[in-house]
């Protein structure tokens, strides 16, 4: 007799829900322990779901596009071979393959010019005809070179760049054209969280300025020697571990909110925010950042945001952040307010554009005029866990440390 083992979604996640973004496998497909069979998202990440044990998918509960709550059940798989979801449905006119997911829409297979078959999923198959596509165009990234519903959504970017550089009309993505886009699933469960943030906590900005000319110095005379390391020497580095020294000042800056208590964390846990273009943001954190040399916390950074940016992170990457930095002046900006205090933390640093600026100061008794690199920092506190001489107190030490950066490591 077969035993039946649920595929069930990950009790821990990061954000409030998670959608099926993908089946790897179809229904009457072999898999073994741990090998992928399902992608899921959230606002945060992606996330492969593996099967818990050897067997064949039997049935799918959840199709591509469902919403999946943390232990709900998104499929079966079974310990034999199920003859009819093997041989599949056929239909007769395209000759092509059928597998009927659930109670869903069915699955369509392609074919490429070759004539190996290539599984299309629902949400993609609606695209490709909504921009009169064939999947032959559409270079697939999935696993097994299967085209996802973001390789089609690039195919179409690239398509109107090309169209545009060239002067001519070309096929372009619904958000060229006008009218409504639907949102996905990122980009709602960020509004809802934005939302949920700005009408639980009475927000507060402090605005400081910053001389990065110190640290500008030693990343000019270390970044070599860094990068033969293996660590990206970037201003973001010295940012996060500015933040964490400033934690010492006032601990009640790394702290979360509870109606009977304040609960204050004794690791730094730094998320930072990373942005995906038209897709979002999401923020990987640096655990423990408190004790991390500059090397290390430069290597981490570089790796978190390069597997942020390939859609690579796990997450356990995303999770546990107590404090926030926003880097809003990577694109141009110079001061952002209030930034959204990424909950349940209780402030969020917001970095703006560095630039040059002539500034007054005192040398040996004078007043001179000089030209530096300075940026304006903000941070965005709840109000009811910080008052403002907590806020300018770690404000303070957070533009001392950057200012005061010793020249030797």
């Amino acid at each position: 007799m077969s035993e039946l083992t649920d595929i069930i979604a990950p009790v821990e996640q990061e954000g409030t829900k998670s959608v099926v973004r993908a089946w790897l496998k179809k229904i009457g497909d072999a898999v073994r322990r741990d090998e992928p069979i399902v992608e899921l998202e959230t606002d945060k990440v992606a996330v492969e779901v593996s099967a818990p044990v050897d067997g064949v998918l039997a049935s799918i509960a959840l199709n591509e596009g469902d919403d999946a709550a943390p232990g709900a059940t998104l499929g079966v798989l079974t310990s034999s071979v199920i003859p009819d979801a093997r041989s599949a449905i056929r239909d007769p006119a395209a000759n092509n393959p059928v597998v009927t997911l659930g109670s869903g829409s069915p699955l369509r297979s392609a074919r490429d010019d070759e004539g190996r078959e290539m599984r299309l999923s629902p949400l993609v198959k609606r695209l490709l005809a909504e921009h009169n596509l064939s999947p032959t165009e559409v270079v697939g990234s999935g696993r097994g070179s299967r085209i996802t519903h973001k390789d089609v959504a690039d195919h179409l970017d690239r398509a109107s760049s090309d169209a545009q550089s060239e002067g001519l009309k070309a096929r372009a993505p619904a958000s060229s054209q006008g009218g409504k886009i639907p949102h996905d699933a990122m980009r709602k469960s960020i509004a809802a969280h934005m939302s949920r943030s700005v009408a639980t906590a009475p927000h507060v900005t402090a605005v400081f300025e910053a001389d990065f000319s110190a640290i500008a110095a030693h990343r000019a005379k270390h970044k070599d020697a860094y990068a033969k390391a293996g660590a990206a020497l970037t201003y973001s580095a010295y940012i996060v571990r500015a933040a964490a020294e400033a934690m010492a000042v006032s601990p009640n800056v790394n702290a979360r909110w509870h109606d009977d208590s304040l609960e204050v964390f004794e690791d730094v846990n730094i998320g930072m925010g990373v942005a995906l273009g038209d897709k979002g943001l999401i923020v990987p954190v640096i655990k423990r950042a408190q004790t991390l040399s500059l090397q290390q916390t430069a290597a981490q950074l570089a790796d978190l945001t390069d597997r942020a940016r390939k859609n690579t992170l796990k997450p356990a990457d995303v999770q546990g952040g107590t404090f926030t930095i926003s880097n809003h002046g990577v694109s141009g900006s110079l001061v952002a307010t209030p930034i959204i205090i990424n909950q349940p933390q209780s402030a969020i640093l917001g970095v703006g554009k560095l630039e040059k600026r002539v500034v007054v100061r005192e040398i040996d008794g004078q007043e001179a005029i000089l030209v530096r690199p300075m940026a304006y920092v903000s941070l965005t506190i709840d109000h009811r866990v910080l008052d403002g001489h907590q806020t300018n107190a770690w404000l303070t030490r957070f533009v001392d440390v950057l200012e005061t950066w010793p020249q030797e490591d």
